[in-house]
């Protein structure tokens, strides 16, 4: 449970702060022009990011309690 906790955080964070990264990574190759990431990509790739941050941050709290 500590592995996917600290797993998640980080993914959540890379999420959060790097959304043009992840759009690099998964999304780019789809687009004929490939530039740049929309504003709704951008803000649902962070909101994303919010919520498995704190997913990830429960477990490691469950881990802890536990």
């Amino acid at each position: 449970m500590g592995f996917l906790g600290i797993f998640l955080v980080i993914c959540g964070l890379l999420m959060l702060f790097k959304p043009s990264m992840i759009w690099n990574v998964t999304e780019s190759w789809k687009s004929n022009d490939a530039t740049e990431p929309s504003s709704l990509y951008v803000w649902s790739t962070r909101f994303g990011g919010v919520m498995v941050t704190m997913v990830g941050l429960a477990c490691l709290m469950v881990k802890w309690v536990l």
